[in-house]
């Protein structure tokens, strides 16, 4: 049986080096133009170039987003741009746009077209059309339920069947939304959006002699656009059988610690779903872990049927159990200390935690002695990035994450 893909998103390169070290099987990313998270970092084409070469030494793939809805003025540069993706040997272009689509085949033919999840593939007749247009994988809708994705996957057995398994989800129809572009003049269907379904929001009455009366939805908030995040751990199975070849998680904007966070638990509940069958969901550890990172409410949206509870109404987002404390840049394998890079403060006396893809990952220590880089023990680490000398017996490499519980 081949081993589903964990595919994970990465918006630059340091992302994208934390995920392949975290377990991700892939990464997605986004280059300059033509992709829907055009405020994440994104990839130059020389990092799309170095990307691509650094993953394809280590076994693992790179796909790369061309995911927006083009105008004419796009078509031209598109054109360059498929061709180059073609010659850098991307193992395959997420694309939305049926013209964009149809321009790809016929300007760099070898390159594989990954159906975007913005396509809103809902029915297998959609994936036997695509089919016949010669793409190898579709990104289904999230709307659909498991046994709609097993229907699918049962008539069209020959393309591969991609699903998002974890993240923020769009209050819109498979995040084809227009609030960005009504409020702010983004679209978001050219990779600009704000994020409006997340504000807080109050109804004004015009001419009012109050000025505005404040919306209550119910007595927990006013954020009734604002989606819960999607969580699948607990279907990894039913998908799975369902013919699911990829589970992908959202968030190329996400910060480096969060990809560490969901990669490292998902890698790791899926190893032992191969390992123990559904018995994996005993193990309360994966979802445990998926709360020590910011995250809203979550929600298993569509995937057993109708769901008219997948809003999170109480906020934006919350903080998550731990806290990002430092990079390790040096294990101690050759001596009683490791480099680190500071991200927030700590202190002598705190007690951390690492995570890490070892046999390292949860053990705990007290933080006894750390030096900065001239040498000199100091008590407290409060200069953001500094680089420290940091005392532990517990193996440390290079890659690993040190947090704290807040």
């Amino acid at each position: 049986m081949k081993k589903i893909e964990l595919l994970s998103p990465a918006g630059d390169m340091n992302k994208l080096k934390t995920a392949l070290y975290f377990g991700a099987d892939a990464v997605y990313i986004g280059g300059k133009h033509f992709s829907l998270r055009a405020l994440a970092g994104n990839f130059t084409d020389e990092e799309i170039l170095e990307a691509v070469d650094f993953a394809h030494k280590l076994g693992k793939k790179v796909y790369v987003t061309v995911n927006i809805f083009g105008r004419n003025d796009d078509i031209e540069q598109a054109e360059k741009y498929f061709k180059f993706l073609e010659n850098a040997k991307v193992d395959g272009a997420i694309v939305s746009d049926t013209g964009l689509i149809y321009l790809a085949r016929t300007v760099a033919p070898t390159l594989s077209i990954n159906l975007s999840t913005q396509a809103n593939t809902l029915n297998y007749k959609t994936v036997e059309f695509w089919q016949k247009q010669g793409l190898k994988r579709v990104i289904l809708a999230r709307e659909l339920s498991l046994d709609e994705i097993k229907g699918i996957s049962e008539k069209v057995p020959e393309m591969e069947i991609e699903t998002f398994i974890h993240g923020a989800m769009c209050i819109s129809y498979s995040g084809r939304c227009l609030l960005s572009d009504y409020r702010t003049g983004r679209s978001s269907n050219r990779g600009e959006c704000v994020q409006a379904c997340r504000w807080h929001y109050e109804i004004r009455e015009k001419d009012s002699e109050c000025g505005f009366m404040e919306m209550q939805e119910d007595e927990r908030g006013t954020y009734i656009m604002n989606s819960k995040d999607l969580n699948l751990l607990d279907y990894i199975d039913g998908l799975a059988n369902a013919g699911v070849c990829s589970f992908k998680i959202e968030g190329r904007m996400k910060s480096e610690y969060y990809l560490a966070t969901v990669v490292n638990a998902y890698r790791r509940a899926i190893d032992a779903y191969y390992e123990q069958g559904e018995k994996y969901k005993e193990n309360a550890l994966y979802q445990t872990e998926l709360k020590k990172t910011a995250h809203r409410e979550f929600t298993t949206a569509y995937i057993t049927g109708f769901n008219d509870r997948t809003v999170n109404y109480d906020d934006s987002q919350s903080k998550g159990t731990h806290k990002f404390i430092a990079n390790v840049l040096e294990g101690n394998e050759t001596s009683d200390y490791a480099v680190i890079e500071q991200r927030n403060r700590f202190k002598v006396g705190d007690e951390l935690e690492i995570l890490s893809p070892t046999d390292s990952f949860n053990k705990t220590f007290i933080v006894k002695e750390m030096r900065n880089e001239k040498g000199e023990i100091i008590e407290d680490a409060k200069l953001v990035q500094q680089k420290l000398r940091l005392y532990t017996d517990i193996p440390l490499s290079a890659g690993d994450i040190l947090r704290i519980k807040m």
